[in-house]
Order: structure tokens, then C-alpha cells, then sequence
């Protein structure tokens, strides 16, 4: 099968040669496309559900060649009356993001979506513009509609997984030297869809049944010590584990990780994932170095608002060797901080760009990283690192929440 971030970014044979460096993040970044896109069984999350939820989010994002493409997808798939109401919620969701304790899009039950697919699509919705603004209502919206665990979990893996795809497509392009169609980075939802939505900022959702309320301490700030993460939606109890949800996860220790035991609902997406993890922060042979992998990584995390994701890569960061007092500051003030070297710096104005929309990131930060010594090897190491973490830390942030361990209270 044609491999689909090739396919939308148009690079040429000597730039997928450089991806192919890092074989096993591309080979399962196409896996993760199959599992969540074109599983053998869809089950319940039917192809045209998974479909009609990569246009949208796709089409908000304003990714042009990747909305054509899931919506020729969709198409294909369902009539056109789904098409046409997944089309008029693209015009009413565009916007750019993320955005902290902002609005956002919901969208009318009633509607050609029907509530099942517009409470998907309001979640995607969240996920795509305020991932931080996530709390169990937002996965007690989804169990009102119908949507059980399992697809709860798919459905979050599939948007961060777009996620991450359209940030890599638009590194890839900008790296490249393609032509890039100059798309607003400021653009305010629209109402013009009438009645199919409205922009909220309190939605009126509800923890539902099945949804998990952990009593946690929570974090309050940035912190540069471990710390615990609990889920809202159930995970899977360890008695219940196949042979495939076992190989799922990579390191069989993770079975006492509820994270993983929660993302092993759908076990095809997660190993296809902690693979694409381990080749992207790992493999060294060549390009960038593990510190600086570690540091783009805390940097998204940082911008996110992920204090769990942050906490894990600021200590890799500084085991690997980096600048554990820069490291302190982009914790304690943010991502403007004095990182003090004007490598660090490069690498942070590129990871703050691709994740703040993608489209921020430019040949401005291409020229700025070669500039202080990265080939374009490093470079791929850079747009990968950035991007997995905006696959990451939507999942950590709407899945569930950080919890501070008794011995750091």
C-alpha cells in the first residue's frame, strides 16, 4: 500500500530515502493509518464513522490534500448526504489552536450526523483545539451517545494520530522546499452552518456511567519529578489479556501501567504507536542527538499543557546529558525561556511552531536549524519528535489526568 505521509507530502525519492532512516517509525506510522483507519474488523466504529472523523479533523486543522483525501475516503464509503453534513461541519469547526480555556465547536444530535457522530465530532473537536480543556465530562459526552471503552479508546487514538500525521505531512513539505498554501493561524469558528452548531465554552456535559473519577492530586504546575497518571475510562483488567493484547505492549512490565492497559482496548493501534515511539526517540544512528529528541518532546509538552508528558522527557532530556538548569526554566517560565544555546533555542522555536498549528512552522525554522548545525536528517528528528508529542499528550490529556505521588505532596 502507498505509504500515506509520502503520498501527502510529495517528497521526492532522496527525502523518503531520509524518512526510511528511520524505518520502523515509518513503516508503523502506516500501521497506525491500517489499524485505526482500515482495521480488518471496524466493530461498532464503523469505516464510514472513522472516515467521516479524519475528514473533519483534517478539514478544521485546514490540511487541504489530507481533508480531499479522507473525504474521497468517506465517500466512498457512505451517501452523500454524510458527506455533504460532514462538509457543512468542516466550514463551522475551522480554526486554529491550540487554545486554552477557549471556546469551541459542538454540534446538533439532530443534524444528518445523528448524536452518535456529532458527539465524535465534538470531541474531536476538543482534542484537536483544547486538548488541555479535556475532564471526564468530555468522556461521559461520548458514553451518552453510545460510544462503549473500546471505542472511546480508537476514537482518541485516531484524532491524536491525525494529529501527528498532518504535523509530519507539513514538516516533510516545508523541509522539502514545496510550495505550502499560506492558511490563517488566527481564524475564529464560524456560525455560518446555523443550526448544525453553536461555540461554547460551558458545554453541560456529564461524567457518564462508565466514566472513571479518580480522586487525584493534581500537579498545579510544571514539575521536574515523576509523576502518576489515572484513567477516566476503565483499563482493561490484566486477566482479560490475550496474546495479542500482551504483544501490544512492546515491554511486558507495562501490564502494571494503567495507561497501557487502558490504550490495549485496541491493541493493533498501540503497538503500531510504541513502535513508531521507540524508532522515533531511539534509534541513533545518526541525525539528532537523544537530549535534543527528549528536549522537542518536553517543548510540546510544555505548549500542550501535558504536566505528566513533561515530567517523563524533562528527566530523559537531562539523563541523555542535556542542560538540566534550561530544562528548569522552560518548566518554571514557559516556552519563551532562555534555553541558552542557540542550538536548544532552534530546536524549540521549530517544536513550538509545529505544534502551536502546524502551519506556523516555516522555511524560516528550516533555514534557522541548518544554521546552527543540523542536517536534514536531524531535522526529520525534530519534526518527528515534535509531532509524536502532539499524538502523546492528547491521549494523556483526554483519557484521563496527572496525580501527584504521596511522596512529593
Amino acid at each position: 500500500m502507498t505509504d500515506i505521509i509520502n503520498e501527502l507530502s510529495g517528497i521526492d525519492a532522496d527525502f523518503i530515502a531520509l524518512r526510511e532512516r528511520r524505518a520502523d517509525a515509518v513503516a508503523n506510522a502506516q500501521t497506525s493509518f491500517e489499524a485505526l483507519l482500515e482495521p480488518e474488523n471496524p466493530g461498532d466504529f464503523s469505516y464510514a464513522e472513522r472516515y467521516t472523523v479524519a475528514a473533519f479533523v483534517t478539514g478544521i486543522s485546514q490540511s487541504g490534500e489530507a481533508a480531499k483525501f479522507y473525504l474521497d475516503l468517506l465517500a466512498d464509503e457512505s451517501d452523500d448526504a454524510l458527506v455533504a453534513a460532514v462538509r457543512e461541519a468542516i466550514a463551522a469547526g475551522t480554526t486554529a489552536g491550540p487554545f486554552h480555556q477557549g471556546e469551541f465547536t459542538i454540534f446538533a444530535p439532530e443534524s444528518d450526523l445523528g448524536a452518535r457522530l456529532a458527539a465524535a465530532l465534538d470531541f474531536a473537536h476538543l482534542l484537536t483545539f483544547h486538548p488541555r480543556d479535556a475532564d471526564t465530562s468530555a468522556v461521559g459526552h461520548l458514553d451518552a451517545a453510545g460510544w462503549s471503552s473500546d471505542d472511546i479508546v480508537s476514537l482518541a487514538q485516531l484524532i491524536s494520530f491525525l494529529a501527528f500525521q498532518q504535523r509530519v505531512v507539513h514538516g516533510l513539505r516545508v523541509l522539502a522546499g514545496s510550495s505550502v498554501s499560506t492558511v490563517s493561524t488566527d481564524k475564529e469558528p464560524s456560525n455560518a452552518a446555523g443550526s448544525i452548531v453553536k461555540t461554547v465554552t460551558n458545554t453541560g456535559w456529564k461524567p457518564g456511567q462508565n466514566t472513571l473519577t479518580p480522586e487525584v492530586v493534581k500537579p498545579g504546575k510544571f514539575v521536574n519529578h515523576s509523576l502518576g497518571w489515572q484513567p477516566w475510562v476503565a483499563p482493561m483488567e490484566k486477566a482479560d489479556f490475550t496474546e495479542a493484547h500482551l504483544d501490544s505492549l512492546i515491554k511486558p512490565e507495562r501490564i502494571d501501567m494503567p495507561y497501557f492497559r487502558l490504550l490495549a482496548r485496541d491493541p493493533a493501534a498501540l503497538r503500531a504507536r510504541t513502535v513508531t515511539d521507540l524508532d522515533i526517540f531511539y534509534n541513533t544512528e545518526g541525525g539528532l542527538g537523544r537530549a535534543e529528541r527528549e528536549l522537542a518532546a518536553t517543548v510540546a509538552s510544555r505548549y500542550n499543557g501535558c504536566e505528566y508528558c513533561a515530567s517523563v522527557h524533562q528527566a530523559r532530556a537531562k539523563e541523555e546529558g542535556g542542560d538540566a538548569d534550561a530544562i528548569h526554566r522552560l518548566l518554571d517560565e514557559g516556552i519563551q525561556a532562555d534555553l541558552g544555546s542557540a542550538q536548544w533555542s532552534a530546536i524549540r522555536d521549530a517544536a513550538v511552531a509545529l505544534t502551536s498549528t502546524p502551519f506556523a512552522f516555516n522555511d524560516t525554522h528550516v533555514a534557522k536549524l541548518r544554521e546552527v548545525g543540523l542536517d536534514d536528517l536531524s531535522i526529520i528528528d525534530v519534526i518527528n519528535s515534535s509531532s509524536f508529542f502532539n499524538w502523546a499528550n492528547r491521549l494523556m490529556l483526554t483519557l484521563g489526568e496527572p496525580d501527584v505521588p504521596k511522596r512529593f505532596r
